[in-house]
């Protein structure tokens, strides 16, 4: 019987070992090397069509598919990664970095230097994005005619997204941005530019739904998080700001028919050398945008100009603005636990739209301080209440 039982095994191996190598072979990251596809690790040769083949395969694929970049340094010019996919879940498995021509003319009058446009369960796990954005920069701020720049990685129109362990650097423009999408997770994301690289905002969101941005470190020159028209719940937790321009609802306004902004959650954050902590700006022009359901919570503030901030008369340069006042309405905004020093006397300034009072403002443990001293409040136009221990002083 034992004999009969090793010859029927024998006969058996090779059949099992074909079902388990065929079942797992579209997740493997062999499935779809982009250096199968002519990808060169090397810098400088081309890969963006090799980088689209192994898209193009990943995205017809009937099952999951996995795209791999191996270890090396590919070079990319501007890359639309177009759905809808066959696939219901395409995985881009990065262990390399992605290398923007350092020439910024070539992507500069792009949008988007990497952009996924209509997909569905797409994520991202490791690698780098170097978008070689130094060069702009100081074309930029050297008050020439230059290129507005691209954004390193875009996504549009697109639901189900993982973004996990990316690191994205120096950036032309915004680091990562998600507009019209649902469903998108980022975790784990490291974002780095010089604090004086203009903006060069680290994630970027609009008219998008159920965000959560968490465990996320950013260093850039503009805002670690904007906050654009027709967000709705969003949650950003546990993030390190700094150097850039803290964590911005808005601009909003900018338009006279506008989406309102709802259901944001920043908990457990922290600020360090900041040009603004927790900001909510609005342009001082008439429109039907708002901003509501608000939950600032588990703040701190290390040496940041601005800790608390409503600006709803922001008008760069004064163009397009002056003399009007904003029309988004600013409602249920909660401060609580906010503590940290603050590098201006007042930390709280809550300067709101004389037209559309802030209301509903609610300050709750906030312990800011100046100088070794208490800091000071400023309102205009806000309405609301303080309780708890607010040693900044209230003027709610």
């Amino acid at each position: 019987m034992a004999t009969q039982m090793s010859y029927l095994l024998i006969l058996l191996l090779p059949l099992i070992f074909l079902f388990f190598s065929t079942s797992f072979s579209s997740a493997t990251p062999a499935g779809y090397n982009v250096v199968s596809f002519g990808a060169k690790p090397d810098g400088k040769t081309d890969s963006t069509k090799a980088f689209l083949a192994a898209w193009a395969g990943a995205c017809g694929s009937v099952t999951s598919a996995t795209i791999y970049v191996p270890p090396g340094r590919f070079l990319l010019k501007n890359a639309a990664f177009q759905g809808p996919c066959k696939s219901s879940r395409v995985s881009i498995l990065i262990d390399g970095t992605l290398v923007a021509p350092a020439d910024y003319r070539v992507i500069g009058d792009a949008s988007n230097w990497l952009f996924f446009q209509h997909v569905n369960g797409v994520s991202i796990s490791g690698g780098v994005l170097d978008g070689q954005g130094t060069g702009l920069w100081a074309c930029k701020n050297s008050g020439n005619n230059c290129p507005s720049g691209a954004t390193s990685l875009g996504f549009s129109n697109s639901n189900n997204i993982v973004i996990n362990g990316l690191t994205s650097l120096n950036s032309q423009m915004y680091h990562i941005v998600f507009n019209g999408c649902n469903n998108v997770k980022v975790q784990g994301v490291k974002v780095s530019a010089s604090g004086n690289s203009p903006n060069t905002d680290g994630i970027h969101v609009q008219l998008s739904s159920s965000v959560t941005i968490l465990n996320t470190k950013i260093a850039t020159g503009d805002d670690c998080v904007s906050v654009g028209p027709g967000t709705n719940g969003l949650w950003i937790e546990n993030v390190a700001c700094g150097p850039g321009h803290g964590i911005s609802i808005g601009s909003l306004g900018k338009n006279s028919e506008e989406p309102g902004v709802q259901n944001v959650t920043v908990k457990t954050a922290t600020f360090t050398g900041t040009q603004n902590g927790l900001r909510i700006k609005s342009w001082g022009r008439p429109s039907n945008g708002f901003a509501r359901n608000i939950l600032f919570q588990h703040a701190v503030m290390q040496n940041v100009q601005n800790p608390i901030i409503i600006d709803q008369n922001y008008c760069p340069d004064n163009k397009g603005c002056p003399g009007q006042v904003s029309g988004v309405q600013i409602s249920d905004v909660t401060y609580q636990d906010i503590h940290g020093t603050s590098a201006t006397e007042v930390a709280v300034n809550l300067d709101c739209s004389s037209k559309n009072p802030c209301s509903r403002i609610k300050l709750q443990d906030v312990k800011l301080t100046y100088n070794n001293q208490p800091a000071s409040a400023s309102c205009s136009h806000a309405d609301g209440s303080a309780n708890g221990v607010v040693q900044t002083g209230s003027c709610l």
